[in-house]
Parts: structure tokens; sequence; C-alpha cells
């Protein structure tokens, strides 16, 4: 039983090393808005960032995603009071580092 688990362990560990595993670093600026910002790697060119607004007030925010040499891809989201989003980046080539700024602002 141990050898037949030993087995299945070591044949499932080249589904592990294909996982998405990069460095991300998030740069936010909330100027008062109340988001929490967790980011994501989806694939090994795919970045997501999900947004959270625990703000009484909806907000408004813009994401940009940056890899390298590659153009920049930017979303533009509005968040309700109470309400989750993701937004994604998609690259071209796989991703080595991947860098967010991300901006927001309250509205009304």
């Amino acid at each position: 039983m141990k050898k037949e688990l030993c087995c299945a362990v070591f044949a499932l560990l080249p589904l592990a090393a294909l996982a998405a595993t990069y460095p991300i670093e998030l740069e936010k600026q909330l100027n008062g808005a109340e988001i929490s910002a967790s980011p994501m790697a989806l694939d090994y060119n795919l970045g997501a960032l999900n947004l959270y607004n625990y703000g009484e007030t909806r907000a408004r925010c813009t994401a940009v995603f940056r890899n390298g040499p590659e153009m920049p891809r930017t979303r533009r989201i509005t968040l309700e009071p109470g309400d989750n989003s993701a937004v994604t980046g998609k690259f071209n080539s796989g991703i080595l580092r991947l860098r967010i700024k991300l901006t927001c602002e309250p509205l009304d």
C-alpha cells in the first residue's frame, strides 16, 4: 500500500511543476477608497487581481499590468459597495515578474 501511494505522489510531481509561479509586485494608490486587492498567478502568461470594495461608496479603479517589454494591459472597473470582481491581464509571452499598479478613487 505504501509503495502504491509513493508511486502516485511521484506521478503527480510533474503536474505541480507546471503550476504558474512568478513574483507579483502590487503598488496600491487607493486615495481614500476602501478596497482590498489580492494578486494571483493564474497561468504562465495570465495574472489576475481580485478586488473587493468594503467601503460604503462606489469606487472606480484602474489596474495596469506590466510584464517586461510588452505593452502594459490596462483594466478599468467600477465597484459598488460590498461588490467584488477580478481583473486579468494576459500576455503573449510567459511572465517572469508581474508588476501591477492599482489606482482607485471613491465616487459620490
